[in-house]
């Protein structure tokens, strides 16, 4: 794989929004109200940017 293809399969790697979603709660960590709030308005925000994206994809191709 050259150097240019790295690069480029870098930007296209989603693995890491992925497992944001299916991640395991620590047992150890104390979670309140703030915190959860936060992770609950992250998740929608990438799915509403995700299906964002995908209109913008499906508008150009039609």
């Amino acid at each position: 794989m050259s150097k240019k293809q790295k690069k480029i399969s870098y930007y296209f790697d989603f693995s890491e929004v992925l497992t944001y979603f299916f991640r395991k709660k620590d047992p150890n960590s104390k979670g309140n109200f703030s915190l959860k709030a936060m992770h609950t308005v992250n998740k929608i925000s990438i799915i509403m940017f995700l299906i964002g994206v995908i209109v913008v994809v499906l508008r150009r191709l039609i």
